[in-house]
């Protein structure tokens, strides 16, 4: 299974094209449009989500509520494309000079002046339009349809924030999955700490009146992964690698780690590995997660905890200081329109972009051109490891 997005923040549309999905799999486009209103609530979010309104059209590779089999595509309209459509037009212009919003002065920690470099664009709007994180919204709707597949075979996830500006939520062990799925969603800042919800949410409000940003850490948590899913074979096929990798590919996302993750640098070997046991109705399991569900690029059939961490949003109201590329004098960075902290709806995404690599690991290891055939040998399979 992959995919492939197009599309502009400011223009148009976001279109992705998803290919490898199996046949007869269930899908409504309410199921895609319920993740893509998730993405877009969060305290702390800018006035670009007050504009659109993400519901998803599906155009092609799904007939009558079920998958066809063949490449499922799927497009986000921009509401906001009507303000800018002398500016983000597709047609030729006679007077370059005279378009509105030229952007020149690169913003520190965005991708305006290394991508203007790569591909020699003096208006930097051609790199920052398609760098934005509005493209997240067409890789929410990827995750979306993963997910229902996923559930189909009685695998949840669940993300949330874990940290915002410093302000940390206490560990919640004893919550369900679906728990954490009701009260992180209930919550503004979506997290699972009615105490730290508040904390989160002050502290907030104080770095929008700043002018200023914050980053947070968030983790996503999954239940129903049976054991041996992903390879020790091949480094590109172990499944923890993938998932860091697609984590880090969020925008701002600047590390990833599972389980106890960098404090297993700080414990001995004995404080760290989770012991096996064996139970007749469970099959193997552990004594503890510390690695997070994962051992030797493989899942361990207990729950996925993988937390990622995300820098600060770099537009802030008050701009750094940066250098005009035509002039090459010092200017204060050009301000877009932003977030004061966009962790909870980083979370949702996080969510998703988990679920894609789940389900990508499943079809390769299962058979995948019929989604019924696929829950029958995922259901043998459990019996399988279960009795092993």
């Amino acid at each position: 299974m992959r995919y492939l997005t197009a599309g502009e923040s400011h223009g148009k549309q976001l279109t992705t094209i998803i290919e490898g999905i199996p046949a007869q799999l269930p899908l409504l486009k309410e199921d895609i449009n319920e993740s893509l209103l998730r993405r877009q609530k969060g305290y702390g979010r800018g006035k670009r989500m007050q504009i659109e309104k993400d519901l998803v059209e599906i155009t092609g590779g799904i007939r009558h509520g079920y998958t066809l089999g063949s490449p499922v595509s799927l497009v986000i309209h921009n509401d906001d494309y009507k303000h800018w459509t002398d500016i983000m037009g597709e047609d030729p212009v006679e007077h370059e000079d005279k378009i509105r919003r030229v952007v020149t002065r690169p913003r520190p920690g965005h991708a305006d002046l290394n991508g203007a470099l790569k591909y020699g664009h003096r208006d930097m709007r051609n790199v920052l339009e398609r760098s934005s994180a509005r493209e997240t919204a067409a890789r929410v709707a990827v995750g979306a349809v993963a997910k229902v597949m996923l559930q189909q075979l009685g695998i949840e996830l669940c993300g949330y924030v874990k940290e915002i500006g410093g302000i940390r939520a206490n560990d919640v062990t004893t919550l369900s999955i679906q728990e954490r799925q009701q009260v992180s969603e209930d919550s503004p800042v979506r997290t699972l700490d009615k105490e730290a919800e508040k904390k989160m949410m002050d502290t907030i409000d104080q770095a929008k009146n700043n002018g200023d940003s914050l980053g947070g850490i968030t983790e996503v948590y999954v239940e129903g992964m049976p054991a041996g899913i992903g390879s020790y074979v091949h480094y590109d096929r172990k499944l923890d690698s993938r998932i860091a990798g697609a984590v880090v590919s969020i925008n701002a996302y600047k590390g990833v780690e599972f389980g106890i993750g960098f404090d297993a640098a700080r414990r001995n070997g004995s404080q760290i590995h989770d012991e096996i046991n064996w139970d007749k109705d469970k099959g193997y399991y552990r004594d503890s997660n510390r690695l997070g569900g994962f051992e030797g690029g493989m899942t361990t059939g207990m729950p996925i905890v993988v937390r990622g961490v995300m820098k600060p949003i770099p537009t802030l109201m008050k701009p750094l200081q940066s250098v005009d590329i035509e002039t090459k004098e010092r200017f204060q960075a050009s301000v877009e329109r932003s977030d004061a902290c966009a962790v909870p709806a980083a979370a949702v995404v996080m969510e998703h972009v988990v679920a894609f690599e789940l389900a990508r690991a499943i079809l390769e290891q299962f058979p995948n051109d019929r989604f019924p055939t696929l829950q029958k040998a995922m259901k043998e399979y459990r019996e399988e490891i279960r009795s092993f």
